[in-house]
């Protein structure tokens, strides 16, 4: 959600491979890698897209169940079109497929420099303050274009239900990541919720990283696991949202990151089975089942599913690098600005449902897709404007290289 796919970790580590066939090699991996930036952005995008258009059509329209009740045309273009999005139903789907990424991205520069050089260190207060620049100008602007918005959309009676509070003591908990423990999200930006979990692993990032050192990643993933399932139970069956109750959907990005090192570096050439699009296809169906009966389940489910899809899909593209096809590269684009789509696509999509329609449900679906054809320009230039210089000055931070055992995360 927050990282394009090199941010964190610098440009990948040259591994040394055999003399021979060196320059052949160097050539697949690097067509490799830019196949795999591609996968990964255009995964982002995918995901910001789903998400945002989950949430304009909650905000714009009925609803498939008053629809099929209200409308007296069932075969009208209107209500075949609004049946054709039923899978946005589960849009949620998009938040675990961004932990899983984010996850991945974090760890890959880290896997890489221990898999060069076991002896390497991540330098903890450049990490820390490298995420702290890449993410918290966003965010600030986010909420201060969140209270604006809002403020707007309160003089527009009747008052939009998914708006809050939007005081001082709502605006602190949100900067400083913690909804869901402190208080709820601010004003009419739900979304945010997600982000306080993000900057939360990163703050626990140093620690799993000292863990892999000691005991391996697959049983920090397995330790990590078992932490998920008792704060299942201890925080979020109490309503309390916190990053151990969502933490083994990142850590299986870590470990994709990790297992993808391993095979590059071992030369492997085997491309994973195709039973990890199987597993992961039928977790992914289990957990459209079980959103039905909770989120929480369904997240769990989805966030396993993707991740070994994602883990199949990368494997192969490195057993066979390709040019990237044409909708992969229009996703990665929207990727390039899914942070910034995420953090402000629901004030506008409020504002709007406001200012149009005083915040009545629609029986069209069209509004719906007007709404969200209009944020994304909204959100590209919230990107170019914000978005980039934070980039940079988290790039900036970025400490030379004095060799390859030198190296920070």
């Amino acid at each position: 959600m927050s990282d394009p796919a090199l941010d964190a970790t610098s440009s990948p580590l040259r591994l040394q491979p055999a003399v021979r066939g060196v320059e052949s090699r160097a050539a697949t991996t690097a067509t490799a890698t830019a196949d795999k930036e591609y996968l990964i952005d255009a995964l982002r995008g995918f995901a910001a897209l789903l998400v945002a258009y989950f949430h304009c059509r909650q905000v714009v329209w009925i609803g498939i169940e008053h629809l099929h009740r209200l409308s007296g045309q069932p075969l009208s273009l209107d209500t075949v079109v609004a049946w054709l999005t039923l899978p946005i139903a589960w849009g949620s789907a998009g938040v675990p497929i961004f932990f899983v990424i984010s996850g991945y991205c974090i760890h890959r520069g880290a896997a890489q420099k221990l898999a060069a050089n076991p002896a390497w260190r991540l330098d903890v207060g450049n990490f820390w303050a490298r995420r702290f620049a890449r993410i918290y100008p966003v965010l600030f602007a986010a909420l201060l274009v969140t209270f604006a918005l809002d403020s707007i959309s309160l003089q527009l009676p009747p008052v939009n239900h998914k708006i809050r509070e939007l005081g001082l003591h709502a605006f602190l908990v949100n900067l400083f990541s913690l909804q869901g423990i402190a208080g709820k999200t601010y004003g009419s930006n739900g979304a945010l919720w997600t982000l306080a979990l993000e900057v939360q692993f990163y703050a626990v990032y140093p620690l799993v990283f000292a863990l892999r050192r000691r005991i391996g990643m697959r049983a920090v993933v397995a330790l990590v696991a078992l932490v998920n399932l008792a704060s299942a139970w201890v925080l979020e069956h109490h309503d309390v949202q916190a990053f151990p109750s969502y933490w083994l959907s990142w850590m299986l990005g870590a470990w994709i990151a990790e297992a993808g090192v391993q095979r590059a570096r071992a030369q492997a050439t085997l491309e994973p089975s195709r039973g990890w699009y199987a597993a992961g296809a039928a977790l992914l169906t289990l957990g459209c089942v079980a959103f039905h009966f909770g989120q929480y389940g369904a997240f769990q489910l989805w966030s396993i599913g993707f991740a070994c899809c994602l883990h199949a899909a990368l494997g192969r593209r490195r057993a066979r690098p390709r040019q990237p096809a044409a909708p992969l590269r229009i996703l990665s684009r929207c990727g390039d600005f899914s942070y910034s789509l995420y953090l402000i696509h629901l004030p506008f999509f409020v504002l709007l449902e406001s200012l149009f329609f005083r915040s009545s449900l629609q029986l069209s679906i069209w509004p719906s897709f007007a709404f969200m054809l209009a944020v994304l320009p909204l959100a590209w230039l919230f990107y170019r404007v914000v978005e980039v210089p934070a980039m940079q000055w988290s790039a900036s931070l970025k400490p030379r290289a004095t060799g390859a055992a030198g190296k920070s995360a």
